[in-house]
């Protein structure tokens, strides 16, 4: 099977990020290798949109465009998807560069015409220069990071993370887009889990279909300080707790928290007690880590039974699409 082109999807919604945004656009164009393109989806600011426009009017492989559904990441994704014209869709987070050989790695992955996604590492940049000391790593995914947990190496996985995955286009048109009314709009409340609910639908759609996270493929995202607070952690686990019952609603519990139960079960308990031992042998911020473990799994089950009872009160609610668009303009 011949390589794949590899059209790349960056989702941008503020100013305020503008030099992350030329910074990821550069690592996609320095890849070893080459992206077919780059598009920039604009999430309804027309400001940003118009300096972005001027930005790169010169470049031929970055396309910029409005987001032509609503407010929000996963509207953003499929504008993208519906204007890619590549085999495989990456896509990368606006606050994020990406390694060289990422694209390469993705590419190399898709020579098994099973594939139909692949994932890969998320390393944090912490605006404070280092991790806080409280932070457990088995948390990371509350900042947009690979966490403690998933499996290293090449490995089969259910779902892929959205700031640092690529789709075959076929896996869209098999299942769809990014469901619309789970992941995040813009700093409104941090929802999440948009990927998980397609990647769990993909694989009823496509049965044979793989699912890969390769941790060679990385990125390295930052987190501006305002994450790095615990006010921020309880926020965040908070709303991925509402997520989760909107995809246990889409997709039956089983599948929606299959992997979640061993994460529970086996991942954080074993973090509990390395940072309770790390206490004991007063080591910097052992007691904090556990605690944080702790509050981060009561928050989450906390916002999930609040979201379950949205979802069966009808006070939640979601769609699919399927994408559409014009692939050659």
């Amino acid at each position: 099977m011949s390589d794949p082109d590899i059209s790349v999807v960056i989702c941008v919604y503020t100013e305020d990020r503008w030099e992350d945004i030329l910074a990821a656009v550069a690592s996609v164009r320095t890849q070893s290798y080459p992206a077919l393109e780059t598009l920039l989806v604009v999430d309804h600011n027309a400001t940003l949109l118009d300096r972005l426009t001027k930005e790169y009017k010169e470049v031929r492989e970055v396309r910029v465009f409005a987001n032509a559904g609503p407010r929000g990441l996963s509207a953003g994704r499929n504008t993208g998807i519906a204007a890619a014209r590549g085999e495989v869709i990456a896509f990368l987070d606006d606050d994020a560069v990406a390694e060289r050989d990422w694209l390469r790695h993705f590419a190399a992955a898709y020579a098994d015409p099973r594939v139909m996604a692949v994932g890969g590492r998320t390393v944090p940049i912490w605006a404070s220069g280092r991790r806080p000391a409280w932070f457990p790593r088995e948390f990371d995914w509350v900042v947009g990071c690979t966490y403690k947990g998933i499996p290293a190496g090449l490995v089969r996985v259910r779902n892929v993370l959205g700031g640092n995955a690529s789709f075959r286009r076929s896996a869209f048109d098999a299942a769809g887009g990014f469901a619309t009314g789970i992941g995040r709009d813009g700093d409104k409340r941090p929802l999440g889990c948009e990927e998980t609910e397609l990647c769990i639908r993909l694989s009823r759609a496509r049965p044979d279909a793989v699912l890969l996270i390769d941790d060679r493929a990385v990125i390295h995202h930052r987190v501006p300080e305002v994450r790095e607070h615990f006010g921020y952690f309880r926020t965040r686990a908070y709303a991925e707790g509402l997520s989760k019952a909107l995809v246990a609603r889409s997709v039956g519990a089983d599948k929606g928290l299959e992997s979640e139960r061993r994460y529970a079960t086996r991942v954080l308990p074993a973090g509990v007690v390395r940072g309770l031992r790390d206490a004991a042998l007063a080591r910097p911020g052992g007691a904090g880590r556990a605690g944080a473990i702790v509050a981060g799994v009561l928050t989450a089950a906390g916002g999930y039974v609040v979201g379950t009872v949205r979802a069966w009160r009808g006070g939640a609610t979601f769609s699919v699409v399927k994408i559409e668009g014009d692939r050659h303009g």
